[in-house]
């Protein structure tokens, strides 16, 4: 039995199919289970609890130049939050560069309050009673936007040359089993096990990719941002790791962000 399954997923694979399509389809009631419960858990989201750990680390003065966040810019002038997570990944002038929301946060840790990028990337997720602290930062940035329309931008060259960038490596195939992220998300109706798996190219189904993160994740007790998920994507193709709050992150974040333009943003929210 156990020869004959690794037969058939090499078969699978050598046909150029990801697993998820070649599974039989669970019935759609099972998903709509899994909303209905994650609707009624996100009545007492535990990501509620990181929201204000987050905003008494943006007040708090810390680092070796004991100064608070409250005069980053995320893109609506230094300090302001409220409406700021929707409208990132954006163009940034004083690094020349797009940035997302995670990244952003790193960035100002590093200029404001004197953090090194090395000891912030040394741990960069979260894991069992382990919470970094750009995660629970984020987390309350992102809470700020909650009910409003995402909105990234594209206005500036480098934030259409982004998109281009992440759209490229949506549908990059590559690694041992020659996967890309459109393997998963570029398709109608596939699923891993009873997880529907959106389709991103769709702007319907694309927001799903930006309206619960950050995420409180039900099964590790922990919260996980945008940088996480990715990061652990790459992980399931067996690509290479990504560095902590790369260009790459971004870029892909800029392809979905947009994909997802118009549809009302309903994070941070909880996952199974």
């Amino acid at each position: 039995m156990r020869h004959a399954l690794t037969l058939w997923i090499f078969v699978v694979l050598a046909a150029g199919f990801p697993i998820s399509q070649a599974v039989a389809q669970t019935d759609p009631r099972t998903a709509e289970e899994f909303d209905r419960f994650r609707a009624i858990m996100e009545e007492a989201n535990p990501a509620e609890l990181f929201e204000v750990k987050g905003e008494e680390l943006w007040k708090k003065k810390r680092g070796p130049k004991n100064a608070s966040l409250e005069q980053c810019d995320l893109g609506l002038g230094p300090g302001v939050v409220k409406g700021a997570y929707v409208q990132l990944p954006r163009y940034f002038a004083d690094t020349g560069k797009v940035m997302d929301a995670e990244q952003r946060v790193v960035h100002c840790m590093i200029t404001l309050q004197g953090f090194s990028y090395a000891a912030l990337a040394k741990r960069p997720f979260s894991r069992g009673s382990y919470t970094p602290d750009p995660v629970a930062i984020v987390t309350y940035i992102a809470a700020q936007s909650k009910g409003m329309k995402i909105a990234v931008r594209q206005s500036h060259p480098k934030e259409l040359e982004n998109y281009e960038v992440g759209r490229e490596i949506f549908f990059y195939r590559a690694g041992p089993w020659d996967f890309s992220c459109a393997s998963c998300h570029g398709q109608d109706n596939l699923r891993i096990r009873t997880q529907p798996l959106p389709n991103f190219t769709q702007p319907e189904q694309a927001a799903r990719s930006f309206m619960g993160w950050p995420g409180y994740r039900m099964t590790g007790g922990v919260m996980h941002t945008l940088q996480w998920r990715l990061t652990d994507c790459f992980r399931q193709q067996r690509f290479p790791y990504l560095s902590y709050v790369s260009d790459t992150h971004t870029a892909l974040l800029t392809y979905l962000g947009v994909n997802a333009n118009g549809h009302e943003y309903r994070g941070p929210g909880i996952k199974r």
